[in-house]
């Protein structure tokens, strides 16, 4: 479109008749004389020399002298000025010619740059309204219109002058109408008939302008759709609520009856968030995604599934559509509707339905982006908490029992019984200060990347045993193949579980196993973290909602975390009979 309105803002010029054909072309005829006239002149001037010399009179000598140079000589400087007038003549014209082209390359370049900013606005218009107006000011200002009225379908309309137009326009005023594809019309009044290249231009501009309105349009029509899309899913903070309401909305505008939602990890790994079957039963956990869903991921566009691998999504599936969730780092998750008819899908309107997977990618990224602001802040707050009590606390309490051992040495009235009381107080401070360490250890960072799962387990529960002066035991058996961010949380709760048994338990011993199982065939395998202690034991019931002192998650948050991994939590306890945790999660 841009190349025809080009075209058309170029005035076209008659095509000049073509020069007489010449024998010799001006420039040509120059070398030959500037090759030929020298040496010629020079044979010339010594032939008739010679014949002079032959006439042996001194006075026919002179009047033959003085006639070959009275004509040699003025026609040489004819001949030569008028091949100069000649070159001058062709150059004069030359440059006439190019400041024509100049003028004319100048007023089409106008043009252009009025076309292309008319062009800029359309784009940027926010709506049918204010791009009518546009269109109606640009066209004036790139025809050289006095006046412009545009129409477009929907009763919209707008008119604009030129800045010369002090009036407005009069009949007698030259005028052209020019239909708008799509509906519509522009009028253009001008003050004097418009030429056939204007005409032209207007045309281009007419179809330049339906293309704006039917963009226009479209935005509009996506707006609409964007807002009942976000009011379903605006500030919700709840992944699986979330997931759920959008699937709905899908599955509704296709008449379709299962669902699921998977979205990928911290590993890249996509794992189940949200499902509804054909019976409505909904399903939630982190189970790995089938492989329809991971080529859905791995092709970025909307992917049709039918027969065994629409099963492999939903058993009872024919047919299954899926959507990728993206955005500029790559792939989010995945969103699947499944149907039992062979051809539910057959029609579907997939650009709103990619458009609607777009706005729940945004809608899973703040989702996400609350819940790592939540994280960061809490571990921002254990870090504080850590230093104050190294840098403050710990020093403090130190110095406290320094200054009490001091004082039992210089105290002399009843000093049995002073001494006494001091070392009580001394002995206390210095149980607060293992107290103040215990929660120290628990709090400090643990360098999982580094050493790996099992290494770092035995580093911390042999570390853990001397801090607290509780006996331990390790029993690592089985292959463990776990994601990273798997291992992270299953260290998170043997973190936890042993910070509880150092703060609460009074446990005088506590086992750790790890152990990994491979089971046959294409089942999953599973990884079981057990921690034992033989501490005075609690009635889960009654602390299950509590988080622990050292600033940790409670029972709630941890079991939480692991069934959002596909994972298993369980505590065992009872009032002096110890406690039994053990988590699961299942193996890549």
């Amino acid at each position: 479109m841009l190349r025809r309105m080009t075209n058309a803002t170029r005035p076209v010029r008659p095509a000049a008749p073509p020069p007489a054909p010449r024998d010799v072309r001006l420039s040509d005829r120059v070398r030959i004389v500037r090759n030929v006239l020298p040496p010629l002149i020079v044979l010339v001037v010594v032939g008739i020399e010679l014949l002079i010399f032959q006439l042996r009179d001194t006075r026919a000598e002179l009047i033959a002298h003085l006639v070959f140079y009275s004509l040699v000589g003025p026609a040489v400087t004819f001949f030569s000025v008028e091949w100069i007038a000649q070159g001058t003549r062709a150059r004069e014209q030359a440059e006439r010619e190019l400041r024509e082209l100049y003028g004319e390359l100048s007023t089409s370049n106008g043009q252009l740059r009025a076309v292309q900013a008319l062009m800029r606005d359309l784009a940027e218009a926010s709506d049918l309204a204010e791009l009518v107006e546009v269109a109606a000011r640009g066209a004036v200002r790139v025809t050289g219109a006095t006046h412009s009225t545009l129409t477009v379908p929907g009763g919209l309309s707008a008119s604009a002058r030129g800045e010369t137009l002090l009036a407005a326009p009069s009949a007698d005023l030259s005028a052209l109408k020019v239909p708008v594809p799509g509906g519509g019309a522009l009028a253009l009044h001008f003050a004097a008939p418009p030429s056939d290249e204007t005409q032209a231009l207007a045309q281009a501009l007419a179809a330049e302008i339906a293309n704006g309105v039917e963009a226009a349009r479209q935005r509009t029509l996506d707006l609409v759709t964007l807002f009942s899309v976000d009011q379903s899913i605006r500030a919700e903070r709840n992944m699986r609520r979330l997931l759920s309401r959008i699937t709905r909305n899908m599955a509704e505008r296709l008449r379709a009856d299962a669902r699921a939602a998977y979205l990928s990890d911290q590993d890249g790994v996509l794992r189940l968030e949200y499902a509804q079957d054909f019976a409505g039963r909904e399903e939630t956990g982190g189970s790995p995604a089938p492989a329809f869903a991971g080529r859905v991921a791995e092709s970025g566009k909307p992917l049709l599934a039918t027969g065994e691998e629409a099963r492999g999504v939903f058993p009872q599936a024919a047919s299954v559509l899926g959507l990728p969730m993206r955005d500029e780092s790559g792939s989010v998750g995945v969103l699947v509707i499944g149907d039992a008819r062979p051809d539910a899908f057959e029609g579907a309107p997939v650009p709103l339905l990619a458009f609607m997977a777009g706005q729940a990618t945004l809608a899973v990224r703040n989702a996400r982006a609350y819940l790592y602001s939540e994280e960061l802040a809490i571990s921002d707050e254990r870090a504080r908490i850590a230093r104050e009590i190294h840098d403050g606390v710990a020093q403090s309490l130190a110095f406290a029992a320094l200054k009490l051992d001091l004082v039992t040495r210089q105290l002399r009235a009843d000093p049995d019984r002073a001494e006494a009381e001091v070392r009580d107080a001394s002995a206390l401070l210095r149980e607060q200060i293992r107290e103040v360490r215990r929660s120290i250890f628990a709090l400090r960072p643990v360098d999982l990347e580094r050493y790996g799962l099992q290494e770092t387990i035995r580093r911390y529960v042999a570390d853990f045993g001397e801090q607290n002066g509780v006996r331990t035991t390790l029993d690592l058996s089985g292959s463990i193949h776990l994601s990273p961010g798997d291992e992270a949380a299953l260290f998170r709760i043997l973190q936890e579980s042993l910070n509880n048994v150092a703060k609460h338990a009074r446990a005088r011993e506590v086992g750790v196993t790890l152990r990994g199982t491979e089971l046959p065939g294409p089942a999953t395998g599973r990884v079981t973290l057990r921690v034992q202690d033989d501490g005075v034991g609690f009635d889960p019931e009654a602390v299950s909602g509590r988080v622990s002192s050292a600033g940790g998650l409670g029972l709630t948050q941890m079991r939480e975390r692991l069934e959002a991994r596909g994972g298993g939590y369980r505590l065992f306890s009872a009032p002096g009979q110890g406690t039994v945790v053990e988590a699961e999660l299942p193996q890549l």
